[in-house]
């Protein structure tokens, strides 16, 4: 598919995991693609990277402002960066809570705020935000976490209302657990991981963890100028988590 050829795509948080896997899928379907992120080492040709903290309102305003001078534009961002956090309310002090809701929240707002002066002016403007099935889900040990996730919701879907008069779609996706370099630091820490990976991928109805390319592809479809009639939607790539009730399988 040649569906963003001729756009310029920003991805934040990409050079590695989801971000990655969409910054290369979204090259692979003709866009012009910078990321954005604290670190770039390893980031592959021909994409592009712009050193910024989506923390500091100044590094993303020169970061997105170099992507469009450098490439004449912006058309898509996937506000894609983030952190996690684990814990139940009493865990977290006010320092993680300030730094967790910064940087999963108010850094897409900074990033998108930064944007929208250069997606008014396009003919095929999109956004599409990461969220969580934490947003939807009550799960343990994730209140913070949670928390941030369900902001990004309510913030998709404001964000969507309020530019609908500027053309700039705005969507979601709300990933299950990926296999991503961020669950396998988190998996490396239990004291038996190949266990604790075994029954993290038990408890997915498919038994299996979402991979980045499969989430990367929903973010495409949600950017894609041949979605242009939909906005403010958030679609689950899951493997069903949120809505099956799967009978556990009998033992032969």
């Amino acid at each position: 598919m040649n569906d963003f050829e001729g756009l310029v795509a920003v991805v934040t948080g990409g050079a590695s995991g989801i971000g990655l896997a969409t910054a290369q899928l979204l090259h692979e379907r003709g866009a012009t693609v910078s990321v954005i992120d604290v670190n770039l080492d390893g980031l592959p040709e021909p994409i592009a990277g712009e050193l910024a903290d989506v923390s500091d309102r100044a590094s993303v305003q020169a970061a997105i402002d170099a992507i469009a001078r450098d490439f004449g534009g912006i058309d898509i961002l996937i506000n894609n960066a983030g952190i996690g956090a684990a814990g139940t309310v009493e865990d977290n002090d006010d320092a993680e809570w300030a730094r967790v809701l910064d940087i999963n929240v108010v850094g897409m707002a900074r990033v998108s705020a930064a944007a929208l002066p250069y997606l008014r002016i396009s003919s095929s403007a999109a956004i599409v935000n990461t969220c969580s099935i934490a947003a939807l889900n009550g799960l343990p040990q994730r209140a913070l976490y949670s928390a941030s996730k369900g902001a990004v919701l309510s913030l998709t879907l404001a964000m969507a209302a309020d530019h609908l008069a500027d053309e700039v779609r705005v969507n979601a996706v709300c990933p299950g657990t990926a296999a991503t370099p961020w669950v396998d630091r988190l998996l490396s820490k239990a004291d038996d991981p190949d266990a604790e990976r075994v029954a993290l991928e038990a408890r997915q109805p498919m038994g299996r963890l979402v991979s980045p390319q499969e989430i990367a592809h929903a973010i495409c479809y949600l950017a894609s100028p041949l979605s242009g009639s939909t906005t403010g939607t958030v679609l689950d790539v899951d493997g069903g988590l949120s809505n099956l009730r799967v009978r556990p399988v009998a033992a032969s």
